[in-house]
């Protein structure tokens, strides 16, 4: 049994794997949206939006019949959220503010099925449809399928990029530039030197170790290609409230332009 993961299949050829955020819409059809929209994934937001669980699985479970990979990011240190997702429909989970080896063998442990992890069983999932299938079967496939993504989001995850990208089991390695630059004392300057050295490390140590490494947080399109040019391939590309409120704005200064 193959449980298909596009976000994963675009980061095994060395494309870019383009990944949406969602943190307003509550709707079921936002995934074939996005998939129609050309995404790759969908950042599906607890940590910092108000998002339940159940409407992130209605969601994941939505974005696999559309083909594009539900990923679910949960709070820090919350598995029996980050569990239940996976249990209901994502293909993989964002774990914020990982600053250490042993910080990413903790997720892996919870996140992964063994022999890798020590993940319990969750019966019949939406993944391979809700068929009966051999849980041997179903937890190798998606221990394959699934990403478990670390973020980097301090100067002490920087600095331990190599051992953390080193844990087996950890799939991508996402630096959190907004949490990082504050971290840095500059907040916002996302083009820094200092940013470019932190995504050098850890393109490096992704290298090193045969990992993903991925970009959140920088939006600017003037910026954006030097992480990209520097190997990040892992991209959260933006969110559905600041998509729609720039097609919204293009549309009523359109419109004022107009007969003002």
């Amino acid at each position: 049994m193959i449980v298909r993961n596009v976000a994963r299949e675009k980061l095994e050829k060395d494309q870019l794997s383009l990944g949406v955020g969602v943190r307003m819409t509550r709707s079921v059809e936002i995934a074939a949206a996005m998939a129609s929209a050309g995404f790759d994934w969908l950042f599906l937001d607890m940590e910092h939006g108000t998002m339940s669980l159940d409407a992130c699985a209605q969601i994941a479970a939505a974005a696999l019949d559309a083909g594009i990979t539900p990923i679910a990011r949960v709070p820090n240190g919350q598995y029996s959220i980050a569990t239940r997702a996976l249990d209901n429909g994502a293909l993989g989970i964002v774990m914020p503010h990982v600053d250490t080896a042993a910080e990413a063998r903790e997720v892996v442990e919870k996140l992964k099925y063994p022999p890798v992890g020590h993940r319990s069983m969750g019966g019949s999932g939406p993944h391979y449809g809700l068929r009966n299938v051999s849980v041997g079967e179903a937890a190798k496939a998606l221990n394959a399928a699934n990403l478990t993504v670390v973020m980097l989001e301090t100067p002490t995850a920087i600095a331990n990029a190599d051992e953390i990208a080193a844990v087996p089991g950890v799939d991508v390695l996402l630096i959190g530039t907004n949490d990082l630059c504050a971290e840095m004392g500059i907040h916002g300057d996302f083009g820094n030197d200092r940013v470019a050295d932190a995504y050098g490390k850890m393109i490096a140590a992704c290298k090193k170790h045969n990992k993903f490494p991925g970009m959140a947080g920088i939006y600017n399109e003037s910026i954006m290609p030097r992480y990209i040019e520097m190997g990040a391939r892992f991209i959260l590309s933006g969110q559905d409230a600041n998509f729609m409120l720039a097609a919204a704005n293009a549309r009523t200064g359109f419109l004022r332009k107009l007969h003002g």
